[in-house]
């Protein structure tokens, strides 16, 4: 362990979040930096990140390294897509190297996991997996799995493990990529407003507190989790009415509603019409197109 700068008596990382996320070319993010290290694992695709002022292509495989204050930006191309995996850590103490940094200043950012790559990719299905089923014990196993990563980050990053730069919650936290994880709720919503979502499944989805949820999605989207995947659901069930060929109990079973009454309520709040009347007028509109 000495060999990779380990103190084994004080290598305790604060792990901040853990999650993952596709994006597509018409997700825009900003240049930013955050005050802990940032990892980015390429899963599937490829695309451009702009990491202090410096380009890199990143691809399936590539592993980014932000330290603190590190600037970075993903940049996709019309038709790209990427899908990420992204741990914040912090609390990280190395030999030789200042604290709460992974890899030194003038070090490449981006590497290839080659001879860890198996290990790691186990690793962090591993992670996912265990985040996921939430059972006791969760985050001090989450937390050993993490370090484990690390090690097998700064094993294939040292010098004689063989580095291949490549050019081209609960725990608390005080801050993080923001923007980032709201936009995974979002996606998490979007993809999964059919079934029964609470705001406690959304932070055992995201490993995070459902006080952090809350507070970072309203202040990024400008309303609560639930009020969005209630305006989702509502958006998707004015659909499937319009269409005109679904009951209405139907309508809000397949939008995440078991209880018609409840839902026709909602409706009615929200679009000041009920349900019934939606879809009866496309009933009527059919017809006069038959």
């Amino acid at each position: 362990m000495h060999n990779l700068g380990i103190n084994t008596e004080t290598f305790n990382p604060r792990i901040l979040y853990i999650f993952k996320r596709k994006y597509k070319d018409q997700y825009n993010m900003k240049s930013h930096c955050h005050d802990f290290i940032s990892l980015i694992y390429i899963l599937s695709g490829a695309c451009t990140y702009n990491i202090n002022d410096k380009l890199f292509q990143v691809q399936k495989g590539d592993l980014i390294i932000c330290n603190p204050n590190v600037y970075h930006y993903r940049i996709l191309n019309p038709g790209q897509e990427v899908t990420e995996f992204h741990i914040g850590i912090s609390n990280i103490f190395l030999e030789k190297l200042p604290p709460n940094t992974l890899i030194p200043p003038d070090t490449s950012p981006v590497f290839r996991m080659v001879k860890y790559e198996q290990d790691f990719l186990k690793c962090y299905n591993e992670i996912i997996t265990e985040q996921e089923n939430d059972e006791p014990g969760c985050e001090p196993l989450l937390k050993s799995l993490v370090m484990k990563l690390i090690i097998l980050i700064l094993r294939e990053i040292n010098p004689e493990a063989g580095r291949i730069p490549v050019e081209k919650p609960r725990f608390n936290f005080e801050t993080y990529d923001k923007l980032s994880v709201v936009n995974a709720i979002v996606s998490f919503i979007n993809e999964n407003y059919m079934n029964e979502i609470s705001l406690d499944k959304i932070s055992k989805n995201m490993y995070l507190s459902p006080v952090y949820i809350s507070k970072i999605f309203k202040e990024e989207i400008g309303e609560s989790p639930i009020n969005y995947l209630i305006k989702v659901r509502l958006s998707k069930a004015l659909e499937l009415l319009k269409e005109g060929n679904m009951t209405v109990k139907s309508v809000a079973k397949s939008v995440g509603y078991n209880d018609a009454y409840h839902f026709s309520k909602l409706f009615k709040k929200y679009y000041n019409v009920p349900p019934s009347k939606i879809k009866e007028e496309a009933k009527e509109a059919k017809k006069e197109y038959a």
